[in-house]
């Protein structure tokens, strides 16, 4: 399903303090983007930014780069922010316009990533040849290891079971340890549980929520990180 146009979602991002479109001039140079120098997490896909904007807000001393390709998403994004925050200034969060495929040009080792959250990306199922979309596929799990700390988390929320068993294994072949699993998080008492937008509208139809926090291992893993490198001239 595709979001109506908003034609007002660009021009209130461009406007806003908060927001960019050129993820790879701050590549190395994330931490001092910011206000405040602290803990470093990113979000890989956050749609209209309903979790986001509360998660960012009740946690000052992380600083969060929020990631999705669609700007009318994320002008609702910057909408829901700007609710959250009220009159205070927003200074530990960044909406980022831009093709996660490509991830690896906005981040370098040198930014220290701590923490990732992917939550509802696509599943591709439709066809096998689509798994290699999949942001918890190999080819991204290789690229955000080369930004992600020893001991980094990524913490994975989906309601899709046939995505998330085969992420188990993308995780274990890529260098992650499980430190968490459960296949009904609402009922395992985890806490603190953002709610997103598409996780309410799972849970209000009785769909279990998958969640997995899997941790980076220190050292060289045995793939070819070139074979699971998104190249410009490789897409359809």
């Amino acid at each position: 399903m595709h979001m109506r146009k908003k034609k007002w979602a660009l021009p209130e991002l461009t406007e806003c303090g908060f927001f960019t479109r050129e993820p790879e001039t701050l590549c190395g140079h994330w931490r001092q983007s910011f206000e405040k120098e602290q803990p470093l997490h990113v979000e890989l896909g956050c749609g209209k930014g309903v979790s986001t904007a509360v998660m960012a807000h009740e946690n000052p001393d992380v600083n969060y780069a929020a990631f999705d390709i669609s700007a009318d998403v994320l002008g609702n994004a910057r909408r829901n922010v700007a609710a959250a925050y009220g009159d205070a200034p927003v200074r530990n969060l960044m909406l980022v316009k831009f093709d996660i495929s490509y991830i690896y040009k906005a981040f370098s080792a040198e930014d220290r990533v701590e923490r990732i959250y992917i939550s509802f990306c696509n599943p591709w199922a439709e066809r096998l040849k689509h798994h290699k979309r999949r942001l918890t596929h190999p080819r991204q799990l290789m690229q955000y290891r080369t930004f992600l700390v020893d001991g980094g988390e990524i913490w994975f929320k989906t309601d899709d079971d046939a995505l998330f068993n085969d992420s188990l294994k993308y995780f274990e072949v890529c260098g992650f340890e499980c430190r968490y699993l459960t296949r009904d998080l609402h009922q395992s008492g985890f806490a603190p549980n953002y709610l997103t937008e598409h996780e309410m509208k799972y849970t209000a139809e009785g769909v279990p929520i998958k969640f997995g926090i899997f941790v980076k291992k220190p050292g060289e893993i045995d793939l070819d990180p070139t074979r699971f490198t998104l190249k410009e001239e490789e897409e359809e």
